[in-house]
């Protein structure tokens, strides 16, 4: 059975750097994030592994999971949001108290996907792919991005839909900031391998798949489990998006996944938006994508909005989804079920 957080007006959050810190340059950052959260209606409180950033890390493994251990057993916290993702959250999770984890929702991406991935695995608390919290420190959010909070805010048992943006971020364009933070001027448009209009149905599980796949072999990564106590063997909808992996190393990380029974009694698999995705001797991630689906006979979706192409859909690892893709637009419709 999955347990739903639910997101109450006025929440306190807690900012916890279970992967990366923030560097003394770009505390700016942190505080205008704090002072939107605050406009928006929320008391924010942080701690200290936020401020700091050394060695590819915010602090040491087990002060990290120290940190956000406490944020997870306390009951003042509602929502936990780290400042962005990182390379070496995967070093904390032997020291997490998954026992004693309250049901309140964590929200990130990137490297901060290892963290949702485990803990729907390990404990059926739903997690919340999508945003972080450096990305919300504009004067107002895009449409896409905005539907963190109404996401969060879906109580068990009801549903909401989000549709594909109408146009994403190409590049980022730090020495000129926007109100909305991001500057989307590219056409979305989600495409399919085989079918142009296609309907998937599953339950959603994702992230970032540089990372999530170190999962794979541990007793965090346990899907086959997941998938038999937590849904009823219903199916799984994976979103995946690639951040760094050159196509080659995509390609090996997928028949990883594959090989170790990630993709059984999988309806489908969503592909984000990616820069990564350059050919390495011809070889393009569409060969990917069509070699995968020749494998799997399942749909395969790609470009959609989830990753570090911004905006991104706020997926729920847990929920019951219904995807809908035609005309190169989109549908995510998540039902709150146990």
């Amino acid at each position: 059975m999955i347990r739903y957080p639910f997101l109450k007006e006025g929440t306190t959050i807690g900012v916890t750097a279970p992967s990366s810190g923030v560097k003394v340059e770009l505390h700016d950052m942190l505080r205008l994030s704090f002072k939107r959260m605050e406009r928006e209606g929320f008391h924010v409180i942080y701690g200290e592994t936020i401020w700091t950033q050394n060695k590819a890390k915010s602090s040491p493994a087990q002060i990290r999971a120290i940190e956000l251990n406490k944020m997870m057993s306390d009951d003042q916290i509602g929502l936990i949001i780290p400042p962005w993702g990182g390379e070496l959250l995967i070093e904390i999770l032997e020291y997490l108290d998954f026992d004693n984890f309250k049901s309140k929702w964590i929200l990130g991406y990137s490297d901060t996907s290892v963290l949702l991935l485990a803990v729907i695995l390990k404990t059926g608390i739903a997690t919340a792919h999508g945003t972080n919290l450096i990305d919300l420190r504009g004067d107002f959010s895009d449409n896409t991005t905005a539907m963190w909070q109404s996401v969060l805010s879906t109580k068990t048992g009801e549903s909401i839909i989000q549709y594909s943006s109408e146009k994403y971020q190409k590049e980022w364009k730090h020495s000129d900031p926007s109100p909305c933070v991001f500057h989307l001027a590219e056409q979305t448009e989600w495409k399919a391998i085989q079918d142009t209009n296609v309907k998937i149905y599953g339950r959603l599980l994702g992230g970032c798949i540089d990372v999530i796949r170190h999962l794979i072999g541990t007793p965090f990564g346990d899907v086959p489990h997941f998938q038999k106590n937590c849904v009823n063997n219903e199916p799984i909808l994976w979103y995946l998006e690639n951040c760094e992996l050159s196509t080659t190393d995509l390609r090996r990380s997928l028949v990883q996944m594959k090989l170790a029974g990630w993709f059984d009694n999988c309806s489908g698999i969503l592909f984000g938006r990616s820069d990564a995705n350059q050919p390495i001797d011809n070889y393009t991630v569409e060969d990917i994508y069509k070699e995968l689906y020749e494998e799997l006979q399942i749909p395969i979706i790609y470009d959609i909005d989830c990753g570090h192409v911004p905006p991104q859909i706020t997926f729920i690892n847990g929920a019951y989804a219904e995807i809908e893709v035609g005309d190169g637009k989109g549908s995510v419709k998540q039902s709150f079920n146990q």
